[in-house]
């Protein structure tokens, strides 16, 4: 059963298909491994009975000659996906007890085609950090040890979760949520593949708000093809949705024909930030150079307002949050604790129901959209939004893609940047500008540092073109061969 793990999701959809296994069988497997694995706390809330139940059906179509583009698959969902019947808490403990009735649109796609939940992954809550230490349910443990030592690492986050369960080979891959870096800056971490798509692209519909305009769905899998797999799934226009466009769901797997000669790949100067580690900027030019002997051409390009990203970012993203997070007051769902009169009760329950840093965001944002500070701040950060997606439309008049730095370091110890939150939000300077821009972006494994641990390149595209995303992740994948695992994955 160990060799069943070892499996790529396309080798074992393919292997699936060949009558080698049976999904009762894959899934068994996965169910052995998540039960050795819960050292990392990776997920909130494992569900084998329905991964069974799920995967016996699957046979069953499989059987019938029905079998889906992910039949029998067995997945993990990240606990932001409102699952029907199945607890979903966003990592807070002001949702203790929720149980959705209904399914969020990119889940039900997944089960549409085939796949297999094996539970719901842990977060930052509400999807708030970059470490995974905020959550309600502990903090996740990176499956990867710096070299000779064994300090508990982060797994980034807010989709902490998910990238741990996919590098210890907890689950085949998972879902993410990526709004200012939430999937790529967790996948550079845990040596992973993890793309955000075009917002718009993937429904927010059943996905727990944070901050609505920057918000999207993702896949996070062991490979650039994993993740193309996955992607197509999870796509689609949603009328229940105001934001999901209306655009046809190309077949990105076939997107991976590994020839990128004659494509123009940008590098902006302005990621080369003060500080940068060597081995961060060692790895960039290696991207360079791999992607040049592929044939692609490389184009310097300005992106000028890159340095105004963060703080844009942290005056929109608590804005909205602010907003989103209003509902959650005690009365019609989740955490209640009792006072003395409906305010009483109020204050009471998201006093003790929202955690440290979900409560500073909410305070940000609430400063940020109140009077006299709406125009100072609020205002003028939509506008700064703006020029800073005027940049990257200026820049694809050059280049056809962009490189960069997923991360400005490997991962780091828990708690060792938990009492600072400017450095903890830096760990997005690279993520960001993309997810405000609402460009599609992805980072691939692509070496380790001094330390031993995995550290990513980023792709960003041009809106909707994933496909070229993939198709220059996977070349990058295949010249920089990595292949190291974190201690005890097979």
């Amino acid at each position: 059963m160990t060799e069943l793990l070892g499996l790529t999701l396309a080798e074992a959809r393919d292997r699936l298909a060949g009558g080698e296994f049976t999904s009762v069988e894959l899934t068994e497997a996965y169910l052995r491994a998540m039960e050795a694995g819960r050292s990392l706390n990776a997920f909130i809330t494992e569900t084998p009975e329905k991964a069974l139940d799920m995967a016996k059906a699957s046979d069953e179509r499989r059987r019938r000659g029905e079998a889906g583009p992910l039949e029998g698959l067995p997945i993990a969902i990240k606990d932001l996906f409102c699952t029907e019947g199945v607890l979903t808490t966003a990592a807070s403990h002001i949702l203790d007890g929720f149980k959705p009735p209904y399914e969020s649109t990119v889940t039900a796609n997944l089960w549409r085609d085939g796949a297999v939940m094996l539970g719901k992954l842990n977060m930052d809550e509400f999807a708030m950090g970059s470490a995974n230490v905020t959550s309600y349910y502990g903090s996740v443990r990176n499956p990867w040890r710096r070299k000779n030592s064994e300090a508990a690492l982060v797994p980034g986050g807010s989709s902490g979760g998910s990238a741990a369960a996919v590098a210890a080979r907890l689950a085949l891959a998972a879902t993410g949520t990526d709004t200012g870096g939430s999937i790529r800056q967790p996948a550079s971490f845990c040596g992973i593949a993890g793309i955000k798509p075009t917002y718009g692209r993937c429904s927010r519909w059943g996905i727990i708000a944070f901050a609505s305009s920057l918000d999207q769905a993702g896949p996070m899998a062991r490979t650039v093809r994993d993740a193309a797999i996955m992607l197509r799934s999870m796509c689609g226009f949603d009328p229940k949705d105001s934001t999901s466009v209306d655009v046809p769901v190309p077949d990105f797997e076939a997107a991976l024909t590994g020839d990128v000669r004659g494509l123009r790949v940008g590098i902006p100067k302005e990621y080369r930030v003060d500080g940068m580690p060597e081995e961060i900027e060692r790895l960039w030019r290696q991207g360079v150079d791999w992607l040049k002997a592929a044939g692609a051409e490389i184009v310097d390009i300005s992106l000028p307002h890159t340095k105004y990203a963060l703080p844009t970012y942290y005056i929109v993203a608590p804005a909205e949050a602010s907003s989103n997070l209003a509902r959650y007051d005690g009365v019609r769902y989740g955490l209640r604790v009792p006072g003395k009169s409906l305010i009483e009760m109020y204050e009471n329950t998201r006093a003790e129901g929202f955690g440290r840093e979900v409560k500073r965001r909410i305070m940000i944002g609430t400063y940020v959209l109140s009077a006299g500070y709406y125009d100072a701040y609020y205002l003028k950060a939509q506008k700064v939004r703006s020029l800073i997606a005027r940049d990257f439309t200026n820049a694809y008049e050059r280049c056809d893609v962009i490189l960069a730095p997923t991360t400005p370091s490997t991962a780091f110890a828990i708690g060792e940047k938990q009492d600072d939150p400017i450095a903890m939000y830096l760990n997005d300077v690279f993520t960001v500008p993309a997810s405000l821009a609402g460009l599609p972006a992805m980072s691939v494994p692509a070496g380790v540092g001094d330390d031993g641990l995995p550290l990513g390149l980023q792709l960003i595209g041009r809106p909707f073109d994933e496909e070229t995303v993939l198709k220059v992740a996977e070349v990058i994948e295949r010249a920089a061969e990595f292949k190291a695992l974190p201690p005890g994955a097979v």
